[in-house]
């Protein structure tokens, strides 16, 4: 992470004042820049690329416009390949990444590709997870919740938008491991085509709770028809779920975060990659920045360079822990 010795206006105008100069700053000189979203246009990596691209151009963090290329394929395994095998050390590219990479790569969905083979950025937010119930449940916590679980696994059925091993999933079974479920193989997880699909289903009574975003349940929670239990954040979210509890505050220590940000070529120079990790950083600190979170729900995470690269390999670590357990991978 990045601290800056300058206000953010101060460096705001100087960056638009002498754009030449925010890029001499450093022995890395960009040029042609470019972002990969590794899915058609339309999306959260495709989302990720554009809005972050036309921010860099908007703060004159980078010289000109940054292009944004869709390589759709493989849930990003396609982008994935193409940047390790043969743009290996193209200083000027960056490539839109989410929990989705994290949990392709640890379970070996990108076939002769690893996480090592990348240099990864930073992340601009995240979409946290949730747990809900319908509103008339008598389920009122997350710990109650996983008590049930562990006194009669049957009796509980989680309703998610993602394939059985997808982050839906795995979300509700990093929850069950810190409340103390040893098996995770008992929880019965049942996949549904979308997250509204899913909680159309909790309405109706065909399973007891939902595991999602905080984006894809805002409608029902403001329709009053879901309850959320618990919310896989950190800290409180602000706005409309800062009344909806933390697992961590009840006692469970569950974070899980959809978050969205970058890596690059792994033989990127420590040059280029210093630079793009500080414009990553300056991107996320600037009002620009924090309306578009506002307007698209996006979450506080803020890291860049070392600490996320640890946090991408901290992620890949417990993915994998869990998918073994599941008997997704061995």
């Amino acid at each position: 992470m990045f601290s800056f010795t300058l206000t953010r206006r101060a460096l705001l105008a100087a960056a638009v004042a002498l754009p030449a100069m925010a890029v001499s700053a450093f022995a890395f000189d960009p040029s042609n820049t470019e972002c990969i979203a590794p899915a058609n246009p339309g999306g959260g990596w495709d989302f990720t690329c554009r809005q972050v691209g036309k921010t860099l151009q908007d703060l004159s963090l980078i010289p000109g416009t940054m292009q944004v290329t869709n390589l759709a394929g493989g849930g990003g395994g396609v982008a994935f390949a193409e940047v390790v095998n043969k743009r290996n050390e193209d200083n000027n590219l960056i490539v839109a990444a989410s929990s989705a990479t994290a949990t392709r790569l640890a379970q070996g969905a990108f076939p002769g590709n690893t996480q090592e083979q990348v240099r990864w950025l930073g992340a601009v937010g995240a979409d946290y997870g949730v747990i809900a119930v319908s509103k008339d449940s008598a389920i009122n916590t997350l710990p109650e919740l996983m008590d049930q679980i562990k006194s009669d696994p049957s009796s509980i059925s989680v309703a998610g938008g993602s394939a059985v091993g997808g982050w839906d999933h795995l979300k509700v079974l990093i929850a069950a491991k810190k409340a103390g479920i040893d098996d995770v193989r008992t929880i019965k997880y049942v996949a549904f085509d979308g997250g509204g699909e899913a909680v159309t289903q909790l309405l109706a009574g065909s399973v007891q709770a939902f595991t999602g975003d905080a984006s894809e349940a805002k409608g029902f929670v403001d329709s009053g028809d879901i309850r959320v239990i618990a919310v896989l954040a950190p800290d409180r979210l602000p706005g409309d779920f800062s009344s909806f509890p933390t697992a961590k505050e009840q006692g469970i220590d569950a974070i899980g975060a959809n978050w969205r940000g970058f890596y690059a070529p792994g033989g990127m120079s420590d040059d280029a990659y210093n630079y793009w990790t500080e414009q990553i950083a300056k991107v996320y600190a600037s009002d620009e920045w924090k309306q578009v979170m506002a307007q698209n729900g996006l979450a506080p995470l803020d890291m860049t360079g070392a600490a996320f690269q640890s946090f991408v390999s901290e992620s890949i670590e417990n993915i994998q822990s869990i998918s073994r357990e599941i008997g997704l991978i061995q």
